[in-house]
């Protein structure tokens, strides 16, 4: 694993070891990892909805819409 070091202010850093306490980490090194894993989540997401976007109209969803999703779950033994 490679190591980084990070420069916080002192506002930051009182943040960040509230913020390990209070949830549950072991070190600022796990809040920090999970807070970029978060925003790594979020970045592909967004690229997704994007993507969707641009890939023309999509389905109105109207009741019919979601009586054919209800359907299909049901039949996939989910519900």
């Amino acid at each position: 694993m490679a190591t980084m070091n990070v420069s916080l202010p002192d506002g930051l850093k009182e943040f960040v070891e509230t913020q390990v306490g209070e949830r549950g980490y072991g070190t600022s090194s796990e809040f920090v990892r999970d807070l970029i894993r978060r925003e790594q989540a979020r970045t592909q997401l967004r690229a997704l909805l994007v993507e969707g976007m641009g890939s023309g109209p999509g389905s109105e969803m109207d009741e019919a819409y979601f009586q054919r999703m209800r359907e299909r779950i049901r039949l996939s033994g989910a519900a």
